[in-house]
This record gives structure tokens, sequence and C-alpha cells, in this order.
């Protein structure tokens, strides 16, 4: 991974590249941003960028041995930690699968970069299992970091999903974050700082790793010869600073996402419950992450609402039909009041979602809601 191939945020690499660069950069690294952001893609650029035989003022140089050995991983000098299944106890056979759960992480970085923990849970077939970072994957860490390095540069452990690490495996990381040997650093990656230790936050320099803006998603769908134009523009407006969402709805061709909410608030505002009934069933068809997805769009829209309501056009992300609806049914059907109590409704399917709900009850009950609130509107 070099900085190039992560689209946008200069200000972040900037920051990195003049820590190098100034021999300023701290042996313990906390990069942490939103799902689809660039927090473990750029810590990879990062250690590529320290290995480089023959970096440049601004990227590894992309073509030196290093370097091709940092594209599949492979640095004998870099070491991965993320959660497994937890177990009571520790066997030989369980060595064995450790082998294979990194051949498996580094496949699922490689295809994934900007993957969440639920893809990788997927990607492992770990469905309805406890994963955890246990004290025994701890002593690991602190073992492999008092070898020597093999190539005499910089020891690096890569942490992802740091958030995993059980209580006793992160008190015994302590010591060695606050005195590592000297050239090693500790690049740890998550989305949810807020569930750290404050003993380990205290010890780590944080890298706030921003969410991708809507011109920097376009840009890398158009020049990665992804989807065209148009479409790269609508759904970088659903993305909403996701690349990861934004790479499945590119995959899925989910670019009709708005036109299928537009119809689905036509029909709650005039009483269709026959078609409301039968978009229903549609919706429960759909795999899960689509489901999070037009909930997601659906708070997107509404979003927009609220912008043309409070007359800030400028801010506005749709273009044309989507445009066009957002204008009618902003101040005449919806005004800015009722999109607090629309964005409550959304959250809640949303969280029923994520715990498993029937699809199908969900949405019939937020169709129901939305209903009665836009009866109450008229």
């Amino acid at each position: 991974m070099q900085f190039s191939e992560i689209p946008g945020l200069p200000e972040t690499k900037a920051h990195l590249l003049n820590a190098v660069k100034n021999n300023h950069l701290a042996h313990a690294l906390l990069f942490y941003g939103p799902e689809g952001s660039a927090n473990l893609t750029m810590p990879l650029a990062l250690a590529t960028y320290l290995y480089c035989q023959n970096p440049t003022e601004t990227d590894s140089c992309g073509t030196c041995p290093a370097c091709q050995r940092m594209a599949k991983l492979v640095m004998p000098d870099l070491n991965f930690a993320f959660p497994v299944i937890a177990k009571a106890k520790e066997t030989d056979k369980d060595n064995d699968q450790k082998v294979d759960m990194l051949a498996n992480w580094r496949k699922f970085v490689l295809e994934q970069p900007y993957g969440n923990v639920h893809d990788y849970i997927y990607f492992n077939g770990f469905e309805k299992k406890q994963l955890n970072i246990s004290v025994g994957a701890a002593r690991q860490i602190i073992q492999t970091l008092s070898l020597v390095s093999f190539e005499g540069g910089y020891k690096i452990m890569m942490i992802w999903g740091v958030e995993f690490l059980n209580p006793q495996a992160a008190n015994a990381l302590l010591k060695i974050l606050e005195e590592p040997q000297q050239k090693t650093i500790f690049m740890l990656i998550t989305t949810q700082p807020e569930q750290l230790l404050t003993t380990i936050l205290s010890r780590t320099q944080k890298v706030m790793v921003r969410g991708f803006t809507d011109e920097e998603i376009h840009e890398y769908l158009v020049s990665s010869g992804l989807c065209d134009d148009q479409t790269a523009m609508q759904i970088s407006m659903i993305a909403d600073g996701n690349l990861r969402e934004a790479m499945r709805l590119v995959n899925q061709v989910e670019d009709q996402q708005v036109a299928w909410i537009r119809n689905w608030f036509r029909l709650c505002h005039s009483k269709q419950f026959k078609d409301i009934f039968a978009l229903s069933d549609s919706y429960h068809k759909f795999d899960k992450e689509a489901q999070k997805s037009i909930l997601q769009t659906g708070m997107n829209v509404l979003r927009e609402i609220l912008l043309k309501n409070a007359s800030v056009d400028s801010l506005l992300r749709t273009k044309g039909d989507d445009r066009e609806f957002i204008n009618k049914i902003s101040g005449n059907v919806l005004k800015e009041d009722h999109i607090p109590g629309l964005y409550e409704l959304f959250n809640k399917a949303h969280y029923h979602l994520e715990r498993n709900g029937n699809a199908k009850l969900i949405f019939t009950d937020l169709s129901m809601e939305v209903v009665l609130l836009m009866a109450k509107i008229d």
C-alpha cells in the first residue's frame, strides 16, 4: 500500500511524512477513524514508506524489493495481531491454525482494505462466535518484539481491532508500549477509540483519520474505472464518507437506492398500504447490508431535506431527479421540525436490524410510523 493509492486525505499524509522526515515519529501510534475510512490503509502506507529503499518526498517508490514485499504483506519485520475466536486453552493444533489465520488475514486486507469487523467475521466464518485478542496473543507480541530485527530496520507491530484486547492482554502490553526496544513501532488501529483503556490511550500518539469527502470518493471511483461520473456522484452522496460502502454500492449496483426511497416516501404520504406492504416484502429479500444501506440512504435524504428547508442549497449533494424530489418534499410535505422525529425512527430501525430483527416487520413498522407522522403534518 502506498500513500498514492489512498484517495485524498492530504493533511494526514503530510502529517505522517513530516513526522518521519523530522524524526518525530512516535513509537506507539493509534490510528482511529470512522468505518470505511483509511484507518488501516494509512498505517500500511506509512509502514511501506518506512521500509522503502528509495523513498521520495511524498511516497514510497513502489518498485524496490521492500515495496514489492509490502504489497503482499510479507515483510519479515512487519508483524500483525488481530482478534480471533476466544479459546479457553491453547494447544499445538492452535499454533498451526495461527499460521492459517495469518494467511487469511493477509488475504482479507489485500481484498478488502476498507473492510470492517463484520466483513472480517464473514470472511473467516466467525459468525456467532466471540472474538478477542487474548493474553496469550499479548505475550506472543512481547516475545516477537524481543527478537532482533531481520533486516536491521524498523520492527513494526500492527494491531488491528485493538478494542478487542481483553483487559488482561491490554495490561500485559503496557510496559512494552511505554518502553519498546529501539526502532520498534506500534501501530494500533480502531474505529472505536472510546472502548480502549485509558492506560492504552495515554501511551499512544493519536492519528485521527477522517472519513472521505464526497469529492474524494467520486474522484476515486471514476479514476479507478469502477463506474461512470453520474453513478459515482450518486454513490458518493449515499456512502457519506465511507469508502467501504461506496465500493459495496458499486459492486451491487445500488445507485437506484435514492429512487427506491423516493417511491417509498410517496407511498407513505399517499397512504397506499397495499404497495407499502409489497415494498416491505421486497425489502425483506435484500441481504442485511443492502437493508442497512437503504436506511442510510433514507437518512441521507432527510439530511438533504433539512438543508433545503434551511435554505442552504450550496451544501446539497443531490442532482437531477433527486434534487427535484428534495425541492418538492421540503417544506410542502416535510418541514424542518419533523426531521428529528424521522431520524429517530430510522435509527431505531437500523438498531433492530443490527440485532438481527425481522427485516419485514422492522420496515413495515417504520413505514406505518412514517405514515402516521406524515398524516399529522397534513
